[in-house]
């Protein structure tokens, strides 16, 4: 029979891998970026939130933290490289206004995240108490991005067309927020519970919309690249913060 630890390494193994995919589901929009040397209308806010979002869960899977949670730290590390990779991409290409803009932000999370490491490791002397500390900030964070994907479903909603909500990455993020779910759940930690469960939820809301409203508009094409709202599920422990380009 299989123990606990090990499903759970199995299911946060299957999880770091979905996770990756979804990291990596801008490449096409940085390509473009790359391409024409120029962000045009493209805005940096959901990598720039994805960042922070990563910071915090990889602070929180550290041993001196939340002990046994390698694998939260492992995904989130690698989403956290990922992440620069695209915003230094971005602060090539992009104007003056939007660099500064990008290190003002990048300023305020590094000044963040020193404030929370100082006050977790100074005032709390217990795994418990940094769990709890750490793990509420990563769900006020993470439930805080869910206004993206509320836009995007409530824009199917209102044209009555998918258009805006691909089924293959709606899919992903609802398999990514099961999967962590799952992963939380074997050893019930809480603070990953919460925002994963959510996730699952919101992932099966898109699936259910996409079921409902598939087809049922044209989709129009006139060759113009438009940047939609993030995505899915945006704050899970290995979920990233997933920014769409469409044609229309």
């Amino acid at each position: 029979m299989v123990s606990a630890d090990a499903a759970r390494n199995i299911v946060g193994i299957i999880g770091n891998v979905i996770s990756f995919g979804l990291f990596l589901s801008p490449v096409p929009t940085f390509w473009k970026i790359y391409k024409k040397k120029d962000v045009e209308e493209f805005k940096a806010d959901p990598y720039l939130a994805t960042l922070l979002n990563c910071m915090l869960w990889v602070f929180y899977g550290l041993p001196i933290v939340h002990p046994n949670s390698i694998l939260v730290v492992t995904i989130n590390g690698v989403g956290l490289v990922v992440e620069a990779i695209y915003l230094m991409i971005f602060f090539i290409y992009a104007p003056n206004k939007k660099r500064l803009r990008v290190l003002y932000f990048l300023a305020g999370e590094a000044v963040f995240m020193v404030i929370v490491v100082l006050c977790v490791l100074l005032t709390a002397h217990t795994h418990e108490k940094r769990s709890m500390i750490v793990g509420i900030l990563c769900i006020i964070f993470g439930t805080a991005m869910y206004a993206s994907p509320l836009t995007v479903m409530g824009k199917v909603i209102k044209t009555k067309s998918t258009e805006y909500m691909p089924f293959l990455l709606s899919l992903v993020n609802f398999c990514n927020g099961c999967c962590w779910t799952a992963y939380a759940l074997i050893k019930f930690d809480l603070y990953i519970t919460i925002p994963n469960g959510l996730g699952a939820l919101f992932g099966l809301a898109q699936l259910v919309l996409y079921a409902c409203y598939c087809g049922s508009t044209p989709k129009k094409n006139n060759g113009k690249n438009v940047e939609m709202p993030t995505v899915g599920n945006t704050n899970t422990v290995g979920g990233g913060n997933v920014s769409v380009t469409v044609e229309r």
